[in-house]
């Protein structure tokens, strides 16, 4: 991002790793494949989005943060740390440990829309306030990390498949272009960080744009590793936290604790980690260690084959079965086992709903005994919700609906939290509340402007779910 998410895990050229986000085949909050089982065209879906309070709904955001802190043990947390640190997505061993000195200047160049300022401004204030930050933005001179906005296209033209990238010792796109087979761009050869560039896309949803701020400008300053073992984390391939999360800021501000210093060893950091942490985050003295579960490389293939746009079906669909299989013979039961029962549901609900069903209720069990899965499991939600709308069940449907709500406001992912709402819109349309149906829906409307964008998208969304609702299929 992205467990559950819109992004796909990150690839690495052999040469230069370039931190990037790139676009998932398998949407997180889309429930279409359930749409497709019926014999309704969307087009000809009835839905309630096509009214004057439609149209006079504005964009919502987010009000204080609410980063829930890690809950693990600070050895657990400095092993995650080193890893994080000292190694990029591709396997490779970084030599020494870099990150900026000085404090950190941040410039806004290309095309922004709208929401990207308070966005911006929202996460330089909590990277100051919680990670403890030198960090500021400038409107003028070279900066420290240039943060472009540029167009999808752009972005694709110079690295096909990615949403957003970073990439050190450049300030522009065309920079980046000229220099990208060079060393300057490389991060195994960084000794020291002082300029970077953020890519970001201006023409993509409001959220999308901040996800890629959150991820991208973190990367920037800190660990340039995601691990799939983290389930707490932006900075994990699954990308189901889209906002920087407790666990990130006190990794964040760790990485610019007085104690260290670029070039140290990755012994030389270990060295003073503890006493760090102990500083830092005391409650994590508190909690047991638990043991750590590297990620193989062939678990991590299959994820990225299943996962990977231009796949063919069968091959995607082999790929993520064999996920879920390598997970069971290595006695995983954490949201890595949920994983591959994920998405066998998601790629398998069109043509066999019954069985997708199972592998829902299978990744849930699993997410349920893992501690720190509540998002995740507001994302199978999403998909065990809607099954219950098309047969009709609207209570079992608001049942799991209506906990998970809080869970998507407190993470600030309003795709979901809007897809969770339009749902329950549905649910209660089938239990004849239709007036408190209208007001949940139009309520809806402000969060999926900022999780969707556009009108067109926001309606394709309200439509596809309208479509699960059995008395819309029968024309009722």
């Amino acid at each position: 991002m992205q467990i559950f998410s819109t992004v796909t895990p990150t690839k690495s050229t052999p040469r230069n790793r370039i931190g990037m986000r790139l676009a998932h085949t398998l949407s997180l909050v889309s429930v279409l494949g359930l749409a497709a089982c019926s014999t309704v065209p969307l087009e000809d879906t009835p839905t309630r989005a096509q009214t004057t309070e439609f149209s006079v709904q504005p964009m919502k955001s987010f009000g204080s943060p609410q980063p829930q802190p890690a809950q693990r043990s600070n050895g657990n947390i400095a092993a995650d740390f080193l890893s994080l640190h000292f190694q990029l997505e591709s396997g490779r061993e970084l030599p020494v440990f870099t990150r900026f000195e000085t404090p950190i200047t941040v410039r806004v160049t290309g095309s922004p829309p709208p929401s990207l300022q308070p966005d911006l401004t929202r996460l330089l204030g909590r990277m100051r306030n919680e990670a403890g930050i030198d960090i500021r933005q400038i409107t003028a001179g070279a900066a420290n990390i240039t943060i472009e906005a540029v167009s999808r296209e752009e972005i694709g033209r110079a690295l096909p498949q990615a949403a957003c990238f970073v990439v050190p010792n450049v300030s522009s796109l065309s920079e980046f272009r000229r220099d990208r087979r060079k060393d300057k761009t490389n991060w195994g050869s960084l000794r020291n960080r002082e300029r970077l560039g953020v890519f970001v896309p201006y023409d993509s949803s409001p959220q999308e744009l901040r996800d890629c701020l959150h991820e991208e400008l973190a990367q920037a300053i800190g660990p340039l590793n995601d691990l799939y073992r983290l389930p707490d984390s932006v900075f994990n391939d699954d990308n189901i936290h889209t906002v920087l999360t407790g666990f990130d800021m006190l990794v964040l501000k760790a990485t610019y604790a007085p104690e260290l210093r670029s070039g140290m060893t990755r012994a030389e950091v270990a060295a003073v980690l503890p006493d760090i942490l102990g500083r830092l985050n005391p409650r994590g003295v508190t909690y047991a260690p638990q043991p750590v579960t590297a990620t193989p490389r062939e678990w991590i293939e299959a994820v990225q084959t299943a996962l990977g746009p231009g796949t063919a079906y069968q091959t995607r669909l082999e790929s993520a079965n064999r996920s879920a299989h390598l997970a069971q013979a290595w006695g995983w039961t954490d949201h890595r086992r949920a994983f591959g029962h994920y998405m066998m549901g998601r790629m398998l609900q069109s043509g066999d709903p019954q069985l997708a069903q199972r592998h829902f209720l299978t990744a849930m069990q699993y997410l349920q005994s893992t501690p720190g899965t509540e998002l995740h499991r507001a994302y199978v939600t999403t998909q065990t919700a809607a099954h219950a709308i098309t047969l009709g069940d609207a209570a079992s449907a608001l049942a799991q609906i209506r906990p998970m709500l809080p869970v998507a406001q407190r993470s600030e992912n309003a795709a979901l939290l809007s897809t969770l709402m339009m749902l329950e819109a549905e649910a209660l349309e089938l239990l004849g509340d239709a007036e408190k149906a209208r007001a949940v829906r139009l309520d809806s409307v402000g969060w999926a402007r900022y999780g969707f964008g556009s009108d067109w998208a926001v309606r394709a969304k309200m439509q596809e779910i309208a479509a699960l609702n059995p008395r819309n299929r029968l024309g009722g």
